[in-house]
């Protein structure tokens, strides 16, 4: 049987947004390692679909398995209810233990993935319609910190999607366009928060340095 690759999670892992089938960050990682993908996450889905939805569907003896989640959680909790977002990223600390416990036990390399911000470091979402946050971009590294504490205790790889993507969101360009494919490849995201093509590019090649021997 072919060496298989899960990736769980959300749209930072699928191809939607980059343009098409093959083109997302999972399926770029898939063809340049030639390994069979198992794409299990999905658009929209938070650390509790992750656990409870995704995790299930890992069998057998797989050789590769990323993550993406955390960053859907704590956007619903800043959109309906902000002094909720501590408990929030408390959840998603609990739901990070749970899957990593599981997924450590099929012996795959695992990488997870920290949260970027869209905003690049302004922490200003008025261009989605957000409400101001007290103390945001700290609860974003809060957020950052658990998934690397979570990693650390389970030998995971981390991904720092959120050094990677600094300056390549609001501050490069639109990041409210749809385009998957804009002439500003400094502009990774469309939609305001999804991994255009560039960004999926990006992502795959943030997954393959965490991949790389220390």
């Amino acid at each position: 049987m072919a060496p298989r690759y899960f990736a769980l999670g959300d749209s930072m892992s699928i191809d939607d947004y980059a343009g098409g089938p093959g083109l997302g960050a999972a399926s770029l990682l898939a063809d340049d390692l030639g390994i069979e993908l198992m794409l299990l996450a999905r658009d929209g889905a938070t650390s509790d679909d992750v656990l409870h939805r995704q995790l299930g569907q890992v069998h057998g003896r797989p050789a590769l398995i990323t993550l993406t989640m955390g960053g859907n959680d704590l956007l619903t909790a800043i959109v309906e209810s902000p002094d909720k977002v501590p408990a929030t990223i408390e959840s998603v600390a609990t739901n990070y233990e749970a899957t990593l416990v599981t997924l450590s036990a099929t012996g795959a390399r695992i990488v997870v993935s920290t949260v970027y911000d869209p905003t690049d470091g302004t922490g200003d979402m008025s261009w989605a319609g957000l409400p101001d946050v007290g103390g945001g971009l700290a609860l974003l590294e809060s957020l950052n910190a658990t998934i690397r504490e979570a990693a650390a205790r389970h030998g995971a790889a981390v991904a720092d999607l959120h050094g990677a993507f600094l300056g390549h969101g609001a501050q490069a360009g639109d990041i409210a366009t749809g385009e998957s494919h804009p002439a500003n490849r400094e502009l990774w995201l469309c939609g305001h928060i999804e991994p255009n093509a560039w960004g999926a590019e990006a992502i795959r090649d943030t997954w393959r340095a965490a991949l790389r021997p220390s």
